[in-house]
């Protein structure tokens, strides 16, 4: 990661950067509101990048304290290269900051103020106009998880990052004996009587914390909405659940619901679903 930006700039929330962004304030204004945004969206961008890194299961072989103080020195630079590319959060920031300030004219909608996993979900979001792998899944399963969201009265975007994260944003989908899709972007196993197709995969289980691999059987689906309504209707009508639809107007208590339910064995599963709810509705706040 020795590119030249990532190399000019350094790392975000590095102690001399900041003293020479002070420097600069005083002297160009607005080049030091274009670095803060820039600092801030990176700080962003690596946070959103620790959150896609939860999904994803570790090997056990290699890791370490030194190998995870690594991966976050790596997502850090990431981070930093990623950041102030035009058109993208710095950008927004910048000109609320110069708006702020008396730089700038610009009109600029301010955001919602308070903590993202404290408060309910504002009402009629629009589909996610956000680029990358993270966009096109939330953009492709937009539509189904409406009808979810209608059916149990969970905002569509706790729906999602669930979806999200039982598939590691669709990367780790769980697939028929022939290679097909099953839909199955919940996890949910063919237990309870199910009577519809399956497909039967290793996954791995927590048994008493611990992490095992074994082979499971999930139910397999004709198409994602078939998906979001099951998953739907094992929300709404099972019991175990219902405290999952009374807490799910706000993210930690949707998450917290479905780990004291027993939705997953992961002892850990509330704190990485919050996780990454708080990253799609991010992602859905940068660009509306």
């Amino acid at each position: 990661m020795n590119s030249p930006l990532a190399l000019q700039h350094g790392l975000s929330g590095d102690v001399k950067s900041l003293d020479t962004l002070r420097a600069r304030a005083s002297q160009d204004p607005r080049a030091a509101v274009k670095e803060a945004a820039r600092q801030f969206e990176a700080v962003f961008m690596q946070e959103l990048i620790k959150s896609m890194r939860a999904t994803t299961m570790k090997s056990g072989f290699t890791d370490n304290a030194g190998s995870d103080m690594g991966t976050d020195l790596l997502d850090q630079q990431y981070a930093t290269t990623l950041a102030g590319l035009p058109g993208g959060l710095a950008d927004m920031i910048a000109r609320q900051l110069e708006r702020n300030m008396g730089l700038s004219s610009t009109p600029v909608r301010p955001s919602a103020p308070g903590p993202v996993a404290s408060r309910p979900l504002p009402t009629a979001l629009a589909a996610p106009r956000v680029a990358g792998p993270q966009g096109e899944f939330l953009r492709e399963h937009w539509d189904a998880a409406q009808i979810a969201s209608r059916e149990t009265g969970i905002p569509e975007h706790f729906i999602l990052a669930q979806a999200a994260h039982e598939s590691g944003w669709g990367r780790r989908e769980i697939r028929n004996a022939d290679g097909t899709s099953s839909h199955n972007v919940f996890g949910i196993k063919a237990t309870g009587g199910w009577q519809g197709k399956v497909a039967e995969v290793t996954t791995t289980e927590y048994v008493n914390g611990q992490p095992r691999k074994m082979v499971q059987k999930f139910r397999a689906y004709d198409s994602l909405q078939e998906a979001y309504r099951d998953y739907a209707r094992l929300i709404k009508n099972n019991q175990r659940y219902a405290r999952v639809i009374e807490q799910g107007h706000t993210a930690q208590g949707f998450a917290q619901g479905l780990q004291d339910a027993g939705y997953a064995t992961d002892p850990a599963y509330a704190d990485k679903l919050t996780r990454v709810i708080n990253t799609t509705l991010r992602l859905q706040r940068a660009t509306s």
